[in-house]
């Protein structure tokens, strides 16, 4: 597929990208990728190259972009290392709700400013804390996206947090669609509920399901990855944009 290399003018300093396009012509629909904790890696490269396969143009920036350059993580190991796990978790805690929200905006304008792009809405898929991600997306800005998915999101519905997205669930124009993992506290049953009770109240369209796999379960380079789940993710996305975009 091919890639293009861009330099997104972001709320705090000048984030680097990727479009990933299908071979042909366009104009196709956008979808903004964002990443799991480990950031963006050749696993993402492949993922995004494989969404753009299936018909669509896909941006995956660089969501830790205020950092500038940082040394890459193994995610094999960097759970089970105490200094990495801190520097993984330190960046991925710099990512507020707010930050996340401002550069979301950003990142929706560059993409559909593309020629390779259909407006007037994109699409948005993330993955853990990208999936968290996703969802603040759809709730800031409103009907700039039109369909938003979560795989394996943790903190979706956390009643006491104020970055949490449901919070924002009044702002949501989107279709949504979440797959959390089993067993996953980083998203159990009381975020499922309420979750589903706070997206219901608010009238937004959307599935909340639960895939039999451990939390990672998409991404193929996570120890925990499952083929049957990732196979199946990839399903649901497409049935959400075609249904949304």
């Amino acid at each position: 597929m091919p890639r293009t290399p861009l330099t997104i003018d972001a709320p705090d300093g000048a984030c680097s990208a990727t479009l990933h396009t299908p071979d042909g012509a366009g104009p196709w629909p956008g979808v903004v990728m964002f990443v799991d904790a480990g950031g963006v890696r050749d696993t993402f490269l492949a993922m995004a190259d494989h969404l753009a396969s299936l018909g669509y143009a896909v941006l995956l920036p660089d969501v830790y972009y205020r950092h500038g350059g940082f040394a890459p993580f193994d995610m094999d190991t960097v759970f089970a290392d105490p200094e990495e796990r801190a520097r993984l978790m330190g960046m991925v805690k710099s990512l507020t709700s707010d930050f996340v929200a401002a550069d979301a905006a950003a990142y929706a304008q560059a993409l559909l400013a593309r020629p390779e792009v259909a407006g007037p809405a994109v699409g948005t898929t993330g993955y853990c804390m990208g999936g968290k991600a996703s969802l603040t997306a759809a709730g800031a800005l409103g009907a700039t996206v039109g369909a938003a998915a979560s795989f394996h999101g943790g903190g979706l519905a956390v009643a006491d947090d104020p970055g949490s997205p449901h919070h924002r669930a009044g702002g949501i124009a989107a279709a949504v669609y979440v797959a959390g993992a089993k067993d996953d506290g980083s998203f159990g049953p009381e975020q499922f509920a309420l979750l589903d009770e706070t997206l219901t109240d608010a009238g937004v369209r959307h599935t909340i399901e639960t895939y039999p796999a451990a939390h990672g379960f998409a991404v193929p380079d996570n120890p925990t990855h499952d083929q049957e789940s990732e196979d199946r993710h990839w399903a649901a996305l497409v049935d959400l944009y075609r249904a949304a975009l």
